[in-house]
């Protein structure tokens, strides 16, 4: 059974507390959500509310070395459409830049609203511990709402949070369920959890931390 993980909690993701082993060689970081939808007011109607309105969470990883830093930044390109693009292959797994250069983590998608399944993950990143190279101690995982202070759209907006850890044949790991709490309004990054090595051992470490800013170079900044 799954760990369900309190705020601040590290558990070893190599093994449960039977002593059975987990496969690592490929780990899926699920990130899940749904958006509080209002109820119609007065004058509303049902119709008048839409489900399905754009609420963009963006998910991230950082891959850190053993003095938690960022040390490859990438490059950057051109897109199809001719715009620039930074940190395209570069240590941060990204919408621009949704494959590592090592092949080892990547990005699957991108939903727009928080709608669907209430028993299926919104974003994945998948990682394949056991290949990543050994400079790379720590990954962090972080969600920021895309134009959320332009939209006025924050955590404070958003219910049923959570972030797990996923084994290579499908079994559940860990899991960090985010309390809805009122110091969520306004912000609108989260840096849900990490996974780093200790003794050549990958752990997991819920985090819950929520920041102001939209724009995850902000965050950014504090790794290199």
């Amino acid at each position: 059974m799954a760990i369900n993980l309190e705020k601040g909690q590290t558990i070893d993701l190599q093994k449960n507390d039977k002593g059975e082993s987990y496969d690592l060689s490929q780990v899926t970081i699920g990130l899940g959500w749904d958006v509080k939808r209002k109820t119609p007011g007065f004058l509303e109607k049902p119709s008048d509310i839409n489900p399905n309105e754009e609420f963009d969470l963006d998910a991230f990883a950082f891959l850190l070395d053993d003095n938690d830093r960022i040390t490859n930044l990438g490059k950057t390109v051109k897109n199809t459409s001719g715009k620039e693009v930074a940190l395209y292959e570069s240590d941060i797994v990204f919408f621009n830049s949704k494959r590592h250069p090592s092949g080892n983590v990547w990005l699957t998608g991108d939903n727009k609203t928080g709608a669907g399944d209430a028993n299926s993950d919104d974003e994945q990143i998948i990682v394949k511990l056991n290949h990543l190279d050994s400079k790379y101690h720590k990954i962090v995982f972080l969600v920021t709402i895309y134009q959320g202070q332009k939209n006025n759209q924050h955590f404070g907006m958003v219910e049923n949070a959570y972030i797990r850890a996923v084994d290579a044949q499908g079994i559940e790991i860990a899991r960090f369920n985010l309390s809805d709490d009122n110091s969520f309004n306004g912000k609108c990054c989260m840096i849900f959890a990490e996974a780093y090595r200790k003794l050549n051992e990958w752990r997991f470490r819920a985090i819950g931390e929520a920041k102001t800013t939209d724009n995850f170079v902000d965050i950014l900044k504090t790794y290199i």
